[in-house]
């Protein structure tokens, strides 16, 4: 026969992609047969018969001679495996006899060219080029070229070379063997079968299709058991597949720190080129019973329950809405007396013969803060609500919203809720006033000088090298002590201070290289506070002072929360409020409060700053 390349269809004793055995001589029955040369194992087009096939049953497997045809997916098909392209061969059989996941006996229906087959012995190893000049290239399961080949011009000839050359590469390949070696000592059942004439062997398969056919009376006679050599296969849409080069982007794809994991991989590659279950087109598809993304073991919470939230700095927000001095009255109202140097009101000395003088007058302060309600709302779909079984999902949305309002109370009262004076949703300044941007007759704003500092430090000796931290920390407990000489609050006050500035004074070393403080409670010992607490939302924070526009970045705050009043009336304290949309089938929330906030003592806190007013603002002044 005329034949254009030559390649196992399949070996013996090797197993395959789907767990099956093919013994020697379970198709010994075909030998000399002619079948179908099919593309990738597509019956659904005619266009896919490539050609023909003929047989060879040989000791270590089936051997196929190819022909194909002259129509033009033949020729294609042709320049694939001369390029080497295409150099895999795998099998359709039916009718199939098996003991365990050991094939005894079946018919091979078709032999496919594949772009990479299931047996790990399928591979084509001769391609001829008929004509002047004919020569071969062999071509080894998933290796590159060895060696060329010379043909004479007698296809006899041709079909010798091609034996001997399949022989020399079983010789050189011992691997391949090696499963049928290990089980040369040990009797097998499959041994004991080989031993049968060929008429005993016939009658057992009579009797096994029988047998089948009682177990399975739904099967049609012969079975339909049937067995492909690779995913190939457009009978079977659910069968999934990957080309070489879709690995090889997966792969890819995989090791790059963003996915991290092959299954990531998978899933971003199948979206990014809408895989879809094509025979001829190479992809993946994760849908169906062949989803490979099932062989993957199932996600598990480190910390079973509710999600863990991610949250802003609470600890001092706890400690706010803890200190400050809840008051059932909701419209505050102050009154002070300053009577500080008023010359008038000092007592006089009297004379005998003259008219004792009246004091003068003295100065009133007062200061009224009505309330104003902040709330938060959510909405919450009952389909929600009854799929999440796994936490109790209204509760956690609850105090959700709770830590939310706690938050924004905490920064309204210390800072201000820094939303634009427009904006609806603004806390009011004048509703709950803000510590920080108070008037200066109750909060004392003072400039961290740390210029001063270094000069105190170095006296005299300018050479002297100091650490920026010591600096800083040196600078700080300078300020905050002289500014408590004007502090009229009540007891001793809190230190509340973005992290990075407690960290710098720390972390202060002296000139010698000493750490200065040892811990917090002995930093808090220097500064004549009671405790201290970082709040990172105080980073970052600036103002623009009324006088000479002065831009003033926020350092710490300083302040005995019992001078500070939180008022709401019965009813104005946080109530949750429930309500549920019919119309939209859902769980409606709200939370709310309505309260006033003001400093109630005057000089009762101290902001300490840091002048950050630039050189063109400052010359634009001058």
């Amino acid at each position: 026969m005329k034949y254009d390349f030559g390649g196992w269809a399949t070996r013996n004793d090797l197993t395959c992609t789907d767990g099956r055995v093919i013994k020697k001589d379970a198709f010994k029955g075909q030998n000399g047969e002619n079948v179908p040369l099919v593309w990738m194992h597509n019956h659904a087009d005619p266009m896919n018969v490539l050609g023909l096939a003929h047989l060879e049953n040989r000791d270590d497997g089936v051997y196929a001679y190819c022909e194909f045809n002259d129509t033009e997916s033949g020729m294609t098909a042709k320049k694939l495996v001369a390029h080497g392209d295409v150099r895999s061969l795998s099998i359709f059989a039916n009718q199939l006899q098996q003991t365990g996941n050991d094939v005894l006996h079946g018919i091979i229906r078709e032999v496919s060219l594949v772009l990479a087959g299931a047996n790990p012995g399928a591979f084509i190893d001769d391609v001829v080029a008929h004509g002047d000049g004919e020569s071969g290239m062999i071509v080894g399961y998933d290796e590159m070229i060895t060696s060329y080949l010379s043909h004479a011009d007698d296809e006899d000839e041709k079909k010798d070379d091609l034996k001997n050359q399949a022989n020399d590469d079983t010789k050189k390949n011992p691997d391949n063997h090696t499963e049928e070696k290990k089980d040369e000592k040990v009797e097998t059942i499959a041994d004991i079968f080989k031993t049968m004439t060929e008429k005993q062997q016939t009658a057992v398969f009579a009797m096994m299709a029988e047998f089948a056919d009682k177990e399975n009376p739904k099967k049609e006679d012969g079975g339909d058991d049937e067995m492909k050599h690779n995913v190939f296969n457009t009978d079977q849409r659910n069968d999934n597949f990957l080309s070489h080069a879709d690995q090889e982007e997966i792969l890819k794809l995989a090791k790059t720190s963003q996915v991290g994991t092959f299954q990531n991989a998978m899933e971003i590659y199948a979206s990014n080129n809408a895989l879809q279950h094509d025979a001829v087109a190479s992809g993946f598809a994760q849908t169906g019973e062949g989803n490979v993304t099932t062989l993957f073991p199932e996600y598990k919470d480190v910390r079973p329950g509710a999600p863990e939230l991610i949250t802003n700095d609470q600890g001092w927000i706890s400690t706010v809405m803890r200190k400050v001095h809840k008051s059932p009255i909701s419209r505050i109202r102050t009154r002070q007396v300053d009577i500080r140097n008023i010359d008038t009101l000092r007592a006089k000395g009297y004379k005998k013969g003259k008219e004792k003088t009246q004091t003068g007058n003295f100065k009133l302060v007062r200061r009224t803060t009505d309330p104003q309600t902040v709330y938060v709302k959510n909405a919450l779909n009952r389909d929600d609500i009854v799929d999440i079984a796994d936490f109790e999902y209204v509760n956690y949305l609850y105090n959700i919203d709770r830590m939310m309002l706690n938050e924004e109370l905490a920064i309204a009262i210390m800072l201000g809720d820094g939303r634009d004076d427009g904006d609806e949703g603004k806390i009011s300044a004048d509703h709950i006033r803000p510590i920080w941007l108070d008037d200066d007759l109750y909060t004392i704003h003072v400039d961290l000088d740390t210029a001063a500092a270094k000069k105190e430090l170095q006296g005299t000796n300018t050479g002297a090298n100091f650490g920026d931290n010591y600096v800083m920390a040196e600078a700080m407990i300078n300020t905050v002590l002289y500014a408590r000489e004007k502090y009229k609050g009540t007891g001793k006050p809190d230190l509340y201070i973005t992290p990075h500035l407690l960290n710098q004074m720390l972390l202060a070393r002296d000139i010698n290289g000493r750490r200065i403080y040892a811990s917090v409670s002995e930093l808090a010992t220097a500064l004549n506070v009671g405790s201290i607490e970082t709040a990172e939302q105080f980073e970052g924070k600036t103002r623009t002072t009324s006088v000479g526009n002065k831009n003033k970045k926020l350092l710490a705050i300083i302040a005995n929360l019992e001078d500070y009043s939180l008022g709401a009336t019965k009813g104005g304290e946080v109530t949750h409020f429930t309500q549920f949309d019919i119309d939209f089938n859902q769980e409606k929330s709200l939370l709310e409060t309505r309260v006033s906030g003001a400093i109630t003592r005057v000089y009762s806190a101290i902001a300490i700053e840091e002048d950050v007013t630039t050189s063109a603002v400052a010359s634009d002044e001058l």
